[in-house]
């Protein structure tokens, strides 16, 4: 059984930092790409960033604007997601995903997703 479950999620004020987690097991970790995706109240899940298989090449959302890294550490079946000058406008549920793979930006080629972790940035 595939399972994604995502962690470090909270309450942070505006300027601050959050470091999410994703923990998969039940697939070939090393193998997948990765992406963080998120949805906020009202809106539609959008990009956030994604991770190659062997974490040498990333893609990033344009919002991002340097402020998030993504890394992973495949002796632990985790990938990571370093948010740094976080804003009110990035409050939203952030969710994992994992497909085999190159990396991708659309949340369609991606298989399988974690339930996610509240975010919010309070003002």
């Amino acid at each position: 059984q595939v399972q994604l479950v995502e962690s470090g999620g909270g309450l942070v004020q505006a300027g601050g930092s959050l470091r999410l987690s994703c923990a998969v097991s039940g697939r070939r970790f090393s193998t997948d790409a990765m992406g963080w995706f998120r949805q906020a109240p009202g809106k539609e899940r959008e990009f956030v960033a994604a991770i190659s298989s062997r974490g040498d090449s990333a893609l990033f959302a344009e919002f991002v604007k340097g402020r998030f890294t993504i890394s992973r550490d495949n002796a632990k079946n985790t990938v990571y997601l370093q948010m740094n000058r976080l804003e009110p406008e990035d409050t939203a549920v952030y969710c994992c995903a994992a497909k085999y793979g190159m990396a991708s930006s659309g949340s369609s080629d991606y298989d399988f997703w974690g339930q996610g972790t509240q975010v919010t940035v309070s003002s």
